[in-house]
């Protein structure tokens, strides 16, 4: 398949064809050094264009300093991370799905946060007064971006989605002085490229699963024919949550084989597979903080990617999580944040590439050896984790992540809500095959208020001609509920979800049921 070229200050290709403004025109200033990384990756860099495609897999020794103007934290942050500090907050949050919905509502309670705009936002997050939704915004034109900070007084801009960090927003806001929390494009690389990350592992002895890369198909299967079923087949790119299979049998590897590498069917995304060993234990989510040195954990939580109960059928972006999750004991955190975490901060710093924002490890617990080891890396909040997260976070939000931008995360700790939340995602019927879109929600208002803790976050909504709340994504509604326990919790996420009419709408009946005894819920909606 042949490579992708970003045109700089046109257009960025995403995926499936997709077309986007980058407006980060002379954004890319590289040191001498960093010519390494772009020969070992292939990123090639003209006067207008930028190819990220066909990056060879060979040595990841070369990499050096990455990027000038990302090697530093946003330092120009002139707001003090004191929490009583007097000074008002205007935060901008980029995105429009659950987990911005999610950031809003936190981020509105924070005592330092004077309002919240989300660009674009959503029906769902406009009507619940979390934030104002600036739906006019082009987030992938740094120019207008910054130019709307400016005349909104904005003093933070929290970055949700991957692909503008991909594309560079980052980037741009930092270099205008603008505190952002959210990686550089070539930070974000960690979740943009599933090989970038992999070197990564190998440079640093970050414990992950055994790999190949490949672009020939032929190649790919001899590689799994010897190594046999169950496999792990992953588009290198990034494919909406979508682009891995676990493939039970070899037909099935064989199949997304051709699906990534011959048909296409990820574009650009699926230029580039991994073939991994198929790791057996119980997943886990694991968060933290970093402000390019150091590193803070958020608590736990745990999603199921599986869109049946009991985890069958296909993956999904997330049909439900719990917070906090028992099998990642404070053992197991400590372990995450010695062997995969911070030798990750450090890799990232030594390469030049100082990674500011959320760090997000997809985990496997193996169950033969009881440890950790490294899944994927995503660089922004997981959605639907961060929905009870959110829900948890007690600490000032807005001055935390102000602490990130200074690179001064160091001593900052966190409170928590004590018990547990928990999150039933409503998804629309097909969900992640084909769906219809337009279907109508009703009874959300009486929905929130059958229990206390319920809070429901919008990930695909829109207002019809009448007002009325309808469905427009695959994923819907993130039904969260808090509780003493996560029992009590799942009790009244559920309790929400039974009352929200949605015919076109469903939802796994068994959220949590790794943790908790099995309780059956009705899937009508």
């Amino acid at each position: 398949m042949s490579c992708t070229t970003f045109n700089v200050g046109t257009s960025l290709n995403l995926q499936h064809g997709i077309s986007k403004p980058l407006g980060f025109r002379n954004n890319f200033t590289f040191h001498k050094s960093s010519t390494n990384l772009l020969k070992t990756f292939n990123l090639s860099f003209t006067d207008h264009s930028l190819s990220l495609c066909n990056m060879r897999s060979s040595s990841f020794r070369s990499v050096l300093n990455c990027v000038a103007q990302s090697s530093e934290p946003s330092a120009s942050v002139g707001i003090d991370t004191n929490t009583n500090s007097k000074e008002k907050v205007v935060v901008l949050v980029i995105g429009g799905g659950g987990r911005e919905h999610a950031l809003c509502y936190a981020l509105q309670r924070s005592p330092s946060c004077e309002s919240v705009l989300c660009a674009p936002g959503n029906a769902g997050i406009a009507s619940s007064g979390n934030a104002t939704c600036i739906s006019e915004l082009d987030v992938y034109d740094g120019a207008a971006v910054e130019s709307f900070c400016r005349e909104r007084g904005v003093g933070l801009v929290v970055v949700g989605p991957e692909a503008p960090l991909v594309a560079g927003l980052s980037n741009y806001l930092v270099k205008a002085g603008i505190p952002t929390f959210g990686p550089s494009a070539e930070a974000a690389a960690l979740e943009g490229s599933k090989n970038f990350m992999k070197h990564l592992c190998d440079k640093y002895d970050i414990p992950t699963a055994k790999y190949k890369t490949f672009t020939d198909p032929s190649a790919a299967k001899q590689y799994i024919q010897e190594e046999g079923a169950p496999i792990v087949v992953k588009a290198d790119g990034l494919a909406a949550g979508k682009g891995v299979t676990v493939a039970m049998t070899l037909e099935e590897a064989y199949e997304a084989v051709d699906s990534m590498l011959v048909k296409g069917d990820f574009g650009s995304a699926g230029c580039r597979v991994i073939v991994e060993e198929f790791l057996e234990g119980e997943e886990a989510s694991f968060f933290a903080l970093v402000d390019g040195e150091n590193a803070i954990p958020l608590e736990s939580a745990q999603d199921h990617k599986r869109v049946g109960d009991g985890d069958t059928g296909p993956n999904t972006g997330g049909m439900g999580a719990y917070s906090p999750a028992p099998i990642l004991t404070k053992e197991l955190q400590s372990i995450v944040m010695d062997s995969i975490i911070m030798p990750t901060v450090k890799g990232m710093s030594a390469e030049g590439c100082k990674f500011v924002g959320v760090l997000y490890a997809g985990l496997m617990i193996e169950k033969k050896s009881g440890m950790p080891k490294l899944i994927e890396y995503n660089v922004r909040f997981g959605d639907p984790e961060c929905q009870v997260l959110m829900v948890r976070l007690e600490s000032d939000l807005v001055q935390v992540l102000l602490a990130a931008c200074k690179g001064e995360l160091s001593g900052v700790s966190l409170d928590w809500s004590p018990g547990s939340a928990m999150v039933v995602v409503m998804a629309s019927k097909g969900y992640p095959g084909p769906y219809e879109k337009g279907t109508i929600i009703e009874n959300l208002e009486e929905a929130e208020l059958v229990a206390p803790g319920i809070k429901i976050f919008h990930a695909g909504t829109a207002f019809d001609s009448e007002g009325r709340f309808i469905a427009t994504g695959g994923r819907v509604l993130g039904v969260t509920a808090k509780g003493n326990d996560l029992e009590e919790a799942r009790n009244q996420a559920y309790q929400a979800v039974e009352n929200v009419k949605w015919p076109g709408g469903f939802y796994r009946r068994d959220i949590g049921w790794r943790a908790l005894p099995q309780k059956s819920h009705a899937t009508k909606v």
